[in-house]
């Protein structure tokens, strides 16, 4: 067992066999010296060295230390195995005691130890090879001759016979070590071709892995914010729930409240009823006029306004709950909650250039291409059917015409603004070319206090204004949705369109007297 875990530590990790003149690398790392060299001629070729081992790069090819105390070790090692009776190959002619064989001859089909090998025949006929017990696979199976020669048309080894009188004649021919070494180029250019594709593709897993970690650190910092925002709307659900049932249970209190008012009132009533009819029976004329409330007895409108109103307001008002309306609200935001597309947490944002090309000849595009200002000088660029003539807008060079992606816009101290996303067939020319106007394009728009969304023509109010400097745009291309969020803490839905897209899209800006910042991929 410890020869095999030494054989295991003394092998060259390029040919998987034991070191032969061993070499190392800056890194520390030993290979043969004839398979580090054709390692590092394959990479001369690609702008630069890397060890085969743990990929560490060289600037220049390195140069090649000899181990002397590596080479040491193996040459003990080598004459310490039993080589001959690992293979179990032994003497042939030795009977009374095996002997391990040192070499095999083919022709004789024998195996030899040193001691048979000195007086074995040395004419060419007798080819000798290391110690095997499968001659016959060596041999011609129609000829029963050794292998000499290659046939590259049908890729077979064959005997000499085969080549001047059997199948193969005319074929062309290699002898064997020719064909062998032009094999073992072919599979040395295999071996590069490998080797480059193992490193990039372990570029690739250390990319991921160091994209992992990442997204593990900032995972348990998104996790609290979800748990904090949807213990949160959990919360509000329930006391909105809470309030809608005391509004429910209330309705049927109040009326029981006005029947027990009035009927206060109307034994109150009953009672001046039965004190004026008493009055009435009296036959002493001072009686009758001594009477000192007779006043209040007869004030019949006290308070009647106010009963019949309040007696109309029960009856038609059903206590002032609007089920439909909350019902409707509950659903939208369900519909809302159905739409919100969790990958959008893990996805970057998408690259927006914008296209100069496109832009108003009154807009400034800065050389980065990410931000837009409004100017008051022509820039005087060249009129082409891409540029939008009378609107200060411009569009993005990108376009999307599938998947899923966002990008994001620094509107902070801007009163007039529309961002979305437009067909490249909106208009250049007239009102209808604005952001919003037609139904090829999708915006959200600011306009002084005023927020809102806008397409074909129509406008939509939101509720309320946004809060943050910043806003984000999302589409979905096969779903067909453009979404509007405003970045505060926590993001807040604004609005969502819903289609069928039937052109790629590019992202939309419009502005006046202001400045709008496409924001890095990388915002964090």
């Amino acid at each position: 067992m410890a020869s095999a875990n030494l054989s295991a530590e003394l092998e060259c990790s390029v040919c998987l066999n034991i070191y032969t003149d061993p070499v190392n690398l800056r890194c520390g790392h030993n290979f043969c010296r004839v398979c580090i060299d054709r390692v590092l001629d394959t990479q001369g070729g690609s702008g630069g060295y890397s060890c085969p081992e743990c990929r560490e790069k060289f600037s220049d090819r390195p140069a090649l230390q000899r181990n002397i105390t590596l080479r040491n070790i193996v040459g003990n090692f080598l004459s310490a195995q039993p080589h001959q009776e690992e293979s179990g190959v032994f003497c042939t002619h030795c009977v009374d005691s095996p002997v391990p064989a040192v070499r095999s001859c083919l022709l004789c089909e024998v195996s030899l130890c040193d001691k048979h090998l000195r007086v074995h025949k040395k004419s060419p006929e007798h080819v000798l090879c290391d110690p095997t017990l499968s001659m016959e696979s060596r041999k011609c199976s129609v000829h029963k001759k050794i292998l000499e020669y290659y046939c590259t048309e049908d890729e077979t080894c064959i005997c000499v016979s085969c080549s001047l009188a059997g199948e193969h004649r005319g074929h062309q021919v290699e002898m064997l070590d020719v064909a062998s070494e032009k094999k073992k180029k072919t599979l040395w250019n295999v071996l590069k071709k490998l080797l480059i594709k193992r490193e990039e593709m372990e570029e690739r897993v250390q990319s991921l892995q160091e994209h992992r970690r990442k997204v593990e650190e900032e995972a348990a910092g998104d996790t609290e914010r979800v748990t904090v925002l949807f213990r949160d709307l959990r919360r509000r659900l329930e006391d909105l729930e809470k309030r809608i049932l005391r509004e429910i249970s209330g309705r049927a209190e109040r009326i029981s409240i006005s029947i027990r008012d009035l009927e206060i009132k109307k034994e109150e009533l009953s009672r001046k009823l039965r004190h004026i009819e008493e009055l009435c029976n009296v036959t002493d004329p001072l009686t009758v006029l001594q009477e000192s409330d007779t006043g209040d007895l007869c004030d019949t409108e006290d308070g009647d306004n106010e009963d019949r109103e309040r007696h109309e307001e029960l009856l038609h008002d059903g206590g002032g709950l609007d089920v439909d309306g909350i019902s409707h609200t509950l659903h939208t935001l369900s519909d809302i909650i159905r739409g919100v597309n969790i990958s959008s947490y893990i996805q970057g944002a998408a690259d927006i250039l914008l296209d100069v090309n496109t832009a108003h000849n009154i807009l400034h595009i800065s050389d980065d291409r990410k931000t837009v200002s409004w100017s008051d000088r022509n820039q005087n660029r060249p009129e082409t059917p891409e540029r939008f003539q009378d609107r200060s807008q411009v569009l993005s060079s990108r376009s999307f015409s599938s998947g899923r992606h966002y990008w994001e816009v620094d509107v902070g101290g801007s009163d007039i603004w529309t961002v979305g996303m437009c067909y490249p067939s909106i208009g250049r020319r007239g009102n209808q070319s604005m952001i919003g106007n037609n139904k090829k394009s999708w915006g959200l728009w600011r306009n002084g206090d005023q927020y809102g969304v806008i397409h074909d023509s129509k406008w939509i109010l939101l509720p309320t204004n946004i809060s943050s400097n910043r806003v984000r745009i999302y589409l979905d291309y096969e779903v067909g949705r453009i979404s509007f969020y405003d970045l505060c803490d926590p993001i807040r839905h604004l609005h969502t369109f819903t289609t069928t897209f039937t052109e790629p899209l590019h992202a939309g800006i419009y502005v006046w007297e202001a400045c709008i910042k496409i924001c890095e991929r990388n915002r964090e």
